[in-house]
């Protein structure tokens, strides 16, 4: 019974990602929670008691995946520039899939305070690990430098996500460019 109930959870964080990354967080309801797992909607509410608490579990599983992901294609590189230039192409990538989507989703709304708290905390994590590559090439205000590093990172999330004109590869390029270019400053 336990594993079902694991399986529909899942089904139900899937679902509500597919929502999410089609439709913002106004697409994610519990009606159409129901619909697109083919539960009830009587047992949506058994798992989440409410919008907010599916945006902070999706927040809780699928965060630390690509926090993950970034920091191990940091660790592939051996300079401390090829660690940042990593830093930024590995989030960029991201920007296609659907759980990224759904977290750019989520971030953009207005959330209660538990799950925003769990972004700005796994995004702190994200940036604490580019803190160290920015010491490696002797930057004298590291955590400054990956603050400010992490927002031309979601400007340009935005840009490839809003489908800008630029093509995606060039929106990754200049970021990487500026990415290195100011961190050397």
């Amino acid at each position: 019974m336990a594993e079902h109930r694991s399986m529909q959870r899942g089904a139900l964080l899937d679902a509500a990602r597919s929502l999410l990354s089609e439709g913002g967080t106004d697409a994610l309801t519990f009606p159409a929670l129901a619909e697109r797992t083919g539960l009830a909607r009587s047992s949506v509410y058994e798992y989440f008691r409410s919008r907010a608490a599916v945006v902070e579990e999706l927040c809780e599983v699928d965060i630390p995946v690509w926090a993950a992901e970034v920091q191990a294609a940091m660790e592939r590189e051996a300079t401390p520039e090829a660690k940042v230039e990593a830093y930024v192409r590995a989030q960029l990538a991201l920007v296609g899939d659907r759980r990224h989507r759904a977290v750019v989703a989520i971030s953009a709304s207005e959330l209660d305070a538990g799950a925003r708290e769990k972004i700005r905390a796994a995004h702190g994590g994200l940036v604490g690990v580019v803190v160290d590559a920015l010491e490696g090439m002797g930057h004298h205000r590291p955590r400054l430098a990956a603050m400010l590093l992490q927002g031309v990172v979601d400007a340009a999330v935005r840009r490839i996500e809003l489908g800008a004109a630029e093509d995606p590869q060039a929106i990754i390029d200049a970021t990487v460019a500026m990415a290195l270019g100011g961190v050397r400053g």
